[in-house]
């Protein structure tokens, strides 16, 4: 596995480190406009996105839409959206980086019942395509490339 790492760092990836939860959920560390905070990491979901609680603590400027989210047995629920947001994952970054924000709070309760901590937010697949990511599961680790 050495050699993937040394392949991917030639090629501008960031290596960033990953836990895995009691409940087999890819935890990662994130900084939202320079605060930082507890992530799943989520190939399933399209978007990134933050719970409502979480909007003071990463200073974001919601706004109202009118996409309705539905995830982890839930659907149809409002959410807002922050636009142009500074991302950084370790040493990735991205400066424009748009959240949805919803409630998390099913999301947290699971993970609560499984004596998991909870999380402020997911990130989603459009950073893991932004990224051009690659997961490495045995070793732990998200690669995402500089852009």
């Amino acid at each position: 596995m050495k050699k993937l790492q040394e392949i991917l760092e030639k090629e501008k990836y960031y290596k960033i480190k990953f836990k895995i939860t009691k409940t087999q959920h890819l935890l990662i560390k994130a900084k939202i406009n320079g605060v930082s905070g507890n992530f799943i990491l989520d190939t399933g979901a399209s978007n990134s996105c933050v719970g409502f609680e979480s909007i003071d603590l990463f200073g974001l400027d919601a706004k109202k839409s009118k996409t309705k989210a539905a995830g982890a047995g839930a659907t149809g629920m409002f959410t807002q959206i922050a636009v142009a947001n500074k991302l950084q994952l370790n040493r990735w970054k991205d400066t424009r980086f748009d959240l949805v924000i919803f409630d998390l709070s099913h999301v947290n309760e699971a993970l609560m019942c499984h004596k998991s901590k909870a999380v402020h937010g997911i990130i989603g697949a459009d950073v893991l395509l932004k990224g051009k990511g690659i997961i490495d599961y045995y070793n732990h680790y998200l690669y995402l490339r500089s852009f």
